[in-house]
């Protein structure tokens, strides 16, 4: 895991051993595919994706998974089948490193977490 403070995505993920790099590009590129406009940063030491100048959603590498925050009620609610297969915290979800990443779930998170955002700003 990173030694030292990242000023970008790249660097953070240089830090992991080769098959962690692999599933931290994957989660990156399921989010930024989902959330083209927004944008990359390095946030709490963490990856950040900020949309419209406030951050959208991070993820990090841990020893044996991999997080993403925030996890909102809203989304434990609207996905509780998909979610129960994993362990986290009340705003976070942990993808064990020797399972399968759920692509399609992060996807689904992702794009919530777009419009709790819309429906925020509006």
């Amino acid at each position: 895991m990173a030694a030292v403070k990242p000023n970008s995505i790249d660097e953070y993920i240089a830090g992991f051993p080769e098959n962690v790099q692999k599933i931290l590009q994957e989660v990156r590129m399921v989010i930024r595919n989902t959330a083209p406009e927004a944008v990359e940063t390095i946030s709490y030491d963490m990856p950040t994706f900020n949309l419209d100048g406030k951050y959208l959603v991070y993820f990090a590498g841990w020893k044996k998974h991999i997080a993403l925050y925030p996890v909102t009620e809203k989304i434990f609610q609207l996905f509780p089948g998909e979610l129960s297969g994993y362990k986290g915290t009340k705003g976070s979800v942990h993808f064990p490193l020797n399972k399968p990443i759920p692509v399609e779930l992060i996807r689904k998170i992702v794009e919530q977490l777009i419009v709790e955002r819309q429906a925020v700003e509006s």
